[in-house]
């Protein structure tokens, strides 16, 4: 089962952001995960697993590569060390789109995927993925046009 078929009933998911993150990223006990105990994590460095998370949700090809490359991610693997700060926020960011866009489409995974892949007018022609993976500016531009799209604001 694909994580964000969960979406389909809100009811069954953290009531909070950080938890709903920590869900998605498998960073376990998701109900008690705070804002700032998900912010302590992310500058300590996440577990290489919320790549495999997030490869599980959006596919390899589309996780690995985007926020860190099969090097760096083997070397944290081999010598069992937390992602670096700015790889711990790409995942985090990433995260944050996948989980508004899992909420707006209610779980639906292939309207999920295709509004995650393809390329859209108001992002300049570039996809939901790959502007919300450029830069925390870029993730930040899909979650205002998810929020237009929920409040009804034609995109």
């Amino acid at each position: 089962m694909n994580p964000l078929e969960a979406y389909a009933d809100p009811g069954s998911l953290p009531a909070t952001q950080a938890g709903r993150l920590a869900r998605l990223l498998g960073l376990g006990d998701a109900e008690r995960v705070d804002d700032v105990a998900l912010a302590r994590r992310i500058r300590a460095g996440l577990p290489t697993s919320v790549i495999s998370a997030l490869e599980q949700i959006l596919g390899a090809r589309r996780a690995t590569g985007r926020l860190a490359s099969e090097a760096t991610l083997r070397r944290h693997k081999r010598r069992r060390t937390p992602l670096s700060r700015r790889h711990s926020e790409r995942a985090y960011e990433l995260g944050r789109v996948v989980d508004a866009v899992a909420r707006a489409y209610r779980g639906d995974v292939a309207r999920i995927e295709a509004f995650l892949t393809r390329p859209h007018p108001l992002l300049d022609g570039e996809s939901p993925l790959d502007m919300a993976t450029s830069c925390s500016a870029g993730a930040d531009s899909v979650l205002r046009l998810v929020r237009r799209a929920e409040a009804g604001v034609a995109v």
